[in-house]
């Protein structure tokens, strides 16, 4: 382990020593890769540290014990080494997790786009729920949520919106929440109290940087209309709210949240840059699932995933078969658990990948 972990320490001394070189600092797009190799690398130097500090403990408490002229100090030299044998496979088990090469997509920030399903004003509505417990579960983590673009259920929720996410490994963290997810239980709408299935439609695509995407200006339409409110009404007069079109591909970004059209632009822009981006990634994240017979892959967005059952207080992950009865708090944000478990089966299934490397 530690023969693995000293090549991981040259390249580290290599990448800190580069990101100090001023014509690193210059090209953008280098160093902010550069910037995120060294973050990730550091995690890994402390682990190293730690790996080396428990190693030394069980020398040290390997000498004493073998010594014995002093009974007091056997016996917590004993302790200490039982202490440090017992960190060591735990440590090997969390650098083998950390070695495994990184999705570069994971630090980015992320968009995420929610779109009412079958099941009508109810999907709108659940479409609305599934939005708060995204923004509830982003608040928790410190991250910074902003609306892009939305339309609104005639009865309440959204038939779609649209909304930035920036903070810390947003996109890794989220990624495997792209798909269908389904609700049974009796509407708001229904009088008859029948429970009914609806659906919503989860995607999520990094942001892109400008240098991660090249858009011809003249490739793109531009159009500006008034921002609309609840019930079509018109929040301004002023032409602020923007769509941009993608002639060759046909993606449409639009954004009417700011009441600066130029701050509207420049956030369609961003929502463009992330959708053409995404369109390629989306390839490749599907070919890459097939070829490692994934169980967990933010490719599919027509997969259904997740299932919130009112009556029963039940989430269900059939990725995964995972069952949770905490509905209420689930659906107030609280998803880590789940998205604990759907990291550690992908990571399981990289680790098996890459097991003849360990």
């Amino acid at each position: 382990m530690l023969e693995k972990l000293q090549i991981v320490k040259n390249r580290f001394d290599e990448v800190s020593d580069l990101i100090i070189q001023p014509d690193i600092i210059s090209d953008q797009k280098q160093y902010v890769q550069l910037n995120k190799e060294y973050k990730d690398l550091r995690v890994l130097m402390d682990k190293r540290q730690e790996y080396i500090v428990e190693t030394e403990r069980i020398q040290e408490a390997e000498e004493i014990i073998a010594d014995g002229s002093d009974a007091e100090m056997v016996e917590m030299a004993k302790m200490q080494y039982d202490e440090a044998k017992a960190r060591i496979p735990q440590l090997e088990d969390e650098i083998k997790v950390l070695l495994i090469p990184k999705d570069p997509e994971d630090a980015k920030n992320a968009v995420m786009e929610i779109r009412a399903g079958t099941g009508g004003d109810e999907a709108s509505i659940f479409a609305g729920d599934i939005f708060r417990m995204y923004t509830k579960y982003c608040e928790s983590k410190g991250w910074r949520t902003s609306v892009v673009d939305f339309s609104e259920g005639t009865s309440g929720g959204f038939k779609e919106i649209q909304f930035e996410i920036e903070g810390d490994d947003v996109y890794g963290t989220l990624k495997f929440e792209a798909g269908v997810h389904r609700v049974q239980r009796v509407p708001q709408t229904e009088t008859q109290g029948r429970v009914h299935t609806s659906a919503a439609t989860v995607m999520v695509f990094p942001e892109a940087e400008e240098f991660d995407v090249e858009i011809d200006p003249k490739d793109v339409r531009v159009d500006y209309f008034c921002s609309s409110g609840p019930g079509g009404q018109s929040v301004n007069t002023t032409y602020s709210a923007v769509r941009l079109t993608h002639e060759p591909t046909g993606l449409v970004a639009q954004c009417q949240d700011q009441k600066s059209q130029h701050k509207n632009k420049e956030k369609a822009f961003k929502v463009l840059r992330s959708r053409l981006y995404d369109l390629e990634l989306a390839k490749k994240q599907a070919e890459d699932a097939l070829k490692r017979g994934s169980m967990v892959t933010s490719g599919d967005r027509s997969a259904k995933i997740r299932t919130y059952n009112y009556s029963q207080g039940r989430v269900t992950d059939h990725r995964i078969n995972l069952t949770l009865y905490d509905l209420q708090n689930i659906i107030n944000g609280d998803i880590q658990k789940i998205i604990d478990e759907l990291q550690l089966v992908d990571n399981t299934e990289r680790l098996k990948e890459s097991g003849d490397t360990f």
